[in-house]
């Protein structure tokens, strides 16, 4: 049995049935074949069940049967009397009753007025705050009489209070032996039961049930957080949460929240201050950032409707919402800006972007898993945090956080409009530097380095947590790299940063300010990504002490050259050590999750022999502060047992070379395609690849497999350090390479020259860009099965955009097959542009068993080899049709399901990445209503 829904006043009997999971609701007969009870629960660990008796369930069905007009079809709303005074009472025996004062002649009338065989009495068990009962009746009170009839009996009871909606009805009780008599009103207990809510952000926010508040003990019809979505989920508002602030402005009732959400735009920062049962004296304040990106639909009102048994959908905000309208309003947003805030006095509200937002319409989901089979959770999926992880839920912040992060975090100057603010900034600026100076122990390099060095908070949404990405909340260290007057850009690994589909928040070490940062590129390959950021957004006193760190790429570390750690806590203080090299180029080798995600191959990385932990990250300098390398952190599955697994995480020094040579594309005017960073369109860098995993073999072991000595002393000529080959583990599928080089090939030279590295590689397909730009292969040499062979293969150019469109049909989230599942080698003959990357509780893939790591390759019997086909044949189908879905696992395994359209809840929509305004946008593209979908 549920505690928070079983309903109070129910009288029913145990039994040994053995009844399990699924039973509930099954009717309970006896030998002649009469049903007698239902079902209602069991226990797992025992055979014990719980039956609940027929009397009311038999009302109810009379009421239907009554209400019901012979000459229609259908059968009409009826509504069921309910009465209730929002209190419990519990049956307790007459010797307990005597305990509580209960008079020997009231309880000996008891006796003589009830039924043969009855025990106890009722007793007040609990009072709802506000109800009719409050500060009428205490816990503790005995029940005597109701309207003068003795009253032992839950069912009685109900029956009286069923029957007496909105009239009086008098209660004769006994408080510590003193009688007491009280006039209560039946209130209707439909009219303190939801029948709407509000969807917000994937959350749900509706009015205090009367069950929840007895749970509770709150007045009922407060504003309840059933589920908090994403946008107060990285706020931090917890599930069970009670609003009771927004904005600045008091809230009562769910109208209220409603009228102030209608008053705010996308990417504002508003406080919220909310209770919880479990500490319901002490407010808590934390900070909400109104969605800026279209992860979910507009705000939505959902209403029951009993005559059709739907929850119809309607839009929750006016037409003429900022919310709504088609742009974001930058801080000094001139009289749009001042008429949105203009009702939300003494709250500071603030926003950092400059592109136009065009909402569109479209259907969020809260809960998504990737796991393929439903009777096991995939811990890929799941947001728990433990010492060894990046990733971590959201706490709770303080008021006393809220409150300080308030004044430095909202109230954004400018270098047009500085006036006092300019003052108050150079005041914090010399208090922050001065408390920096005080540190007196700390090394050059740290002094250096600060000032580049920057905290990021890292939130996906779970609407489209894609890439397999395995958490929605990451954290870690990166440093500026480049720091001009229209453009700042921060590197950092991607175990921090895993898509570009999030929410990012910068936090500066130089600088007490916290500003919103986008993604412009992920490497396809290396374990980095770069954020840009608005250095105006940081003021004219945080643009002058935030600058971007020196790179040295050259010369490469060696083995026990001293570096400096630099890094920063959770406080924002930098912390350092002097360290060793002691190994320079360590090869990674990362084996793939249960669920694909990115991880780091054709790597070599650098190995110290001391840092601070797997959870610090930072960058790695030379005594004068240039930095060789970003002390990166990597994500891997430790696999224990036959099918259990753990994530993990580690952490290496990556070279500055290769970040190096990005940025330099970057700000010298790459060619890839266009990308909006703070209103300027700037070309993005392309990477040339040779989409083919290898690994390092020791030449000892090569000459086993028959390389000969010529090749051996020529590899040991080129790189005397390392003494190695490189093998082909592997091509990802797909690639120019796949069917030209085989696993456990040996590399031995590009174009006649020596390879013994992936470095050595990664120039060669440079060298393509550079010097011949018409050719897209490479002369490769390379021994297989004890022969020397000569073959030509083909490089592939990629982007550091990553996956940029995601499509939800019935629930489950369809993408293109990513690196990380291509990097396993196989893709379905039949088609494989539509992988299914998770699924959500509830809808028809999860009903039907439509669940991730599979290819959808026909629907219908019509072929989907991409995206664009798959939505083609998709529109075809109308709410309810069955459709015939087969798949392909990533096991190679066919299978063939039926599903069932539902597009009153589960419309298709697709989120796209739109380069010109660097937004994402969702667009509705099936449903049964488009005006609110």
């Amino acid at each position: 049995m549920t505690h928070d829904r079983w309903e109070p006043h129910t009288k029913g009997c145990w039994a040994a049935s053995g009844t399990k999971g699924g039973s509930s609701g099954s009717p309970v007969i006896d030998w002649q074949g009469r049903a007698v009870a239902l079902n209602a629960g069991s226990k797992s660990s025992s055979a014990s069940a719980f039956f609940l008796p027929l009397e009311r369930v038999v009302r109810a069905l009379g009421y239907l049967q009554n209400g019901r007009d012979m000459s229609a079809d259908k059968w009409p709303a009826v509504t069921i009397p309910r009465g209730t005074l929002q209190m419990t009472f519990v049956h307790k025996g007459f010797d307990e009753t005597f305990r509580l004062g209960l008079q020997r002649d009231t309880e000996l009338m008891v006796r003589n007025a009830s039924p043969s065989g009855e025990t106890g009495m009722l007793v007040v068990d609990s009072v709802v705050p506000g109800g009719p009962a409050y500060k009428h009746l205490e816990t503790g009170d005995v029940l005597v009489r109701i309207n003068g009839e003795v009253m032992t009996q839950f069912l009685r009871l109900e029956t009286l209070l069923d029957d007496s909606v909105s009239q009086n009805i008098k209660l004769e009780i006994e408080r510590g032996g003193t009688p007491m008599t009280v006039d209560l009103m039946v209130q209707d207990l439909h009219s303190i039961t939801p029948d709407n809510f509000l969807e917000v952000s994937g959350g749900v926010i509706h009015s205090l049930s009367y069950q929840q508040a007895r749970n509770f003990r709150f007045t009922c019809g407060l504003v309840y957080v059933a589920e908090p979505g994403y946008m107060l989920f990285r706020a931090g508002v917890p599930r069970h949460a009670i609003i009771k602030k927004f904005a600045g402005q008091e809230i009562s009732c769910l109208e209220e929240l409603i009228s102030v959400l209608s008053k705010l735009s996308r990417g504002m920062r508003v406080p919220l201050e909310y209770i919880t049962y479990v500490d319901r004296h002490r407010r808590k304040s934390v900070l909400v950032t109104v969605d800026r990106h279209e992860w979910y639909a507009f705000p939505r009102r959902y209403i029951r409707d009993d005559s059709t048994g739907l929850w119809i959908v309607k839009p929750a905000l006016p037409s003429e919402s900022p919310l709504l309208s088609s742009g974001i309003n930058q801080v000094n947003g001139g009289a749009s800006n001042e008429a949105v805030t203009s009702d939300i006095r003494g709250v500071c509200v603030m926003d950092y972007t400059h592109q136009d937002n065009h909402q569109k319409l479209a259907d969020g989901t809260a809960i998504m898993e990737t796991n393929s089979d439903h009777t096991s959770e995939d811990a890929n999926s799941r947001d728990e945090s433990d010492a060894g992880s990046k990733k971590r839920k959201v706490e709770e912040c303080s008021s006393a956080d809220g409150i300080a992060n308030t004044d430095n975090l909202l109230c954004e100057p400018r270098e047009e409009n500085l006036g006092d603010s300019g003052i108050s900034e150079n005041s914090i600026l010399r208090d922050h530097q001065g408390a920096t100076a005080a540190v007196s122990n700390a090394s050059v390099a740290e002094r250096v380095i600060e000032p580049t060095l920057v905290m990021f908070e890292v939130h996906v949404p779970p609407s489209c947590m894609l890439d397999g990405v395995h958490s929605q909340h990451f954290f870690g260290t990166g440093v500026i790299i480049h720091h001009s007057q229209n453009m700042g850009l921060v590197v950092v690994d991607k175990n921090t940063i895993a898509i570009s589909a999030s929410d990012i928040m910068l936090s500066f070490a130089a600088f007490p300010i916290e500003i919103p940062g986008e993604v412009v590129f992920l490497h396809p390959v290396h374990n980095y990504a770069l954020v840009a950021y608005d250095p105006s957004a940081l003021g004219a006193a945080g643009a002058a002490v935030v600058r971007a760190a020196e790179l040295l790429p050259e010369p490469a570390l060696r083995r026990g050259d001293s570096v400096y750690l630099v890094g920063l806590s959770r406080s924002l203080q930098a912390t350092s050590r002097k360290s060793i090299v002691t190994n320079p180029c360590a090869a990674l080798n990362i084996g793939s999750a249960d669920c694909p995600r990115y991880r780091a191959m054709n790597m070599e990385v650098v190995e110290l022999d001391t840092d601070f932990g797997s959870t610090f990250s930072g960058v790695l300098t030379d005594e004068q502060g240039r930095v060789q390398a970003i002390w990166g952190s990597f994500s891997t599955q430790l696999k224990y047992g036959g099918s259990s697994s753990e994530d993990h995480q580690f952490v290496r020094g990556i070279p500055i070379y290769t970040i190096s040579q990005v940025l330099d594309k970057i700000l010298s005017g790459a060619n890839g395609p266009p990308l909006l960073i703070n209103g300027i369109k700037r070309p993005m860098a392309l990477v040339r690849i040779l989409e083919v995993e290898l690994y390092p073999t020791l030449l000892s072991k090569a000459r086993s497999f028959g390389l000969s000595d010529n090749w051996i002393q020529a590899l040991v000529k080129k790189d005397p350090l390392r003494r190695q080959v490189l093998r082909v583990k592997g091509c990802l599928a797909g690639s120019r390479a796949e069917n030209i080089l085989e696993q456990g090939d040996m590399v031995l030279a590009i174009n006649k020259e020596p390879v013994t590295c992936f470095r050595d590689i990664e120039n060669a397909c440079q060298d393509l860009d550079k010097y011949d730009k018409s050719n897209e292969t490479l002369q490769l040499t390379i021994f297989r099965q004890g022969r020397e062979l000569e073959v030509v293969v083909g490089t592939d150019i990629r982007d550091g955009i990553g996956t940029v469109r995601v499509v939800n049909w019935c629930g489950c989230i369809v993408q293109d097959p990513h690196p990380a599942v291509r990097a396993l080698g196989f893709l379905p003959e039949e088609g494989h542009g539509v992988f299914v990357a998770r699924w959500c509780h509830g809808s028809p893939a999860h009903r039907y068993g439509l669940y991730a790591l599979q290819w959808i390759v026909e629907v219908n019997g019509k072929p989907t080899p991409d995206l664009d086909a798959f939505v083609s044949v998709t529109k075809e189908l109308v709410h309810g049709d069955y459709a015939r879905v087969k798949t392909v696992h990533l096991n190679g395994k066919p299978r063939v399901l039926t599903l069932k359209q539902d597009l009153h809840y589960w419309p298709t929509w697709e989120l796209r990445f739109d380069s010109n305004t660097a937004l994402w946008y969702r667009n509705t593209i099936k449903a049964l209503d488009t005006a609110v979908a």
